[in-house]
């Protein structure tokens, strides 16, 4: 049977999950993650809940939703074990770390930071998240290993607001420069 660019990376998937599997406690979560980080990496044209969860062969965004905002699992562990990983297999001496700043377009009002604010995404002021992105690129690829919500004052200063998107109280106000050296 010969080995196809596929199964490679069907492969390194799989390994990549084993390493983040002992986050979940529970199989439902441990599964989905896999099922979830599958359907990232496929064609699956917006990457929202409701096409992910029917590239999944789900009814319904539930199983999704809860595996990302319910499921007790830590987000910054995973991050460490993914920036382990993704060092360890891509490193060479010509590697870089790459900082971008994204905005992310938004209709609504309650997801965790959006305001009108600036998004070079857009180019313009718009109701937007922006989230700030740390990417590790070498000689064999490229992939991010950090990332932070940049959370203007107003969200900071509202207690409601940050409780009702569950963001910690710990987290405190800072400009958009300011974030990659904190995170």
């Amino acid at each position: 049977m010969q080995t196809t660019p596929l199964t490679l990376w069907t492969q390194e998937l799989h390994t990549l999950h084993a390493c983040l599997a002992p986050l979940f406690k529970r199989s439902e979560p441990r599964q989905r993650s896999l099922a979830y980080l599958k359907g990232l990496l496929s064609n699956v044209e917006r990457k929202n809940g409701w096409q992910l969860a029917e590239w999944m062969g789900e009814a319904t965004p539930d199983g999704v939703q809860h595996l990302l905002e319910r499921a007790l699992w830590d987000a910054d562990a995973a991050r460490d074990i993914l920036c382990d990983y993704v060092v360890g297999h891509l490193r060479d001496d010509n590697s870089v770390l790459i900082v971008d700043e994204t905005g992310f377009i938004k209709k609504g009002q309650y997801s965790a930071g959006v305001q009108r604010q600036y998004s070079g995404t857009a180019g313009r002021v718009e109701n937007s998240q922006i989230g700030v992105f740390l990417c590790y690129a070498g000689g064999g690829g490229s992939a991010f290993i950090d990332r932070e919500l940049y959370l203007p004052r107003q969200w900071v200063d509202t207690p409601s607001r940050r409780e009702a998107a569950g963001i910690p109280t710990e987290v405190k106000f800072a400009t958009t420069p300011a974030g990659p050296q904190d995170a």
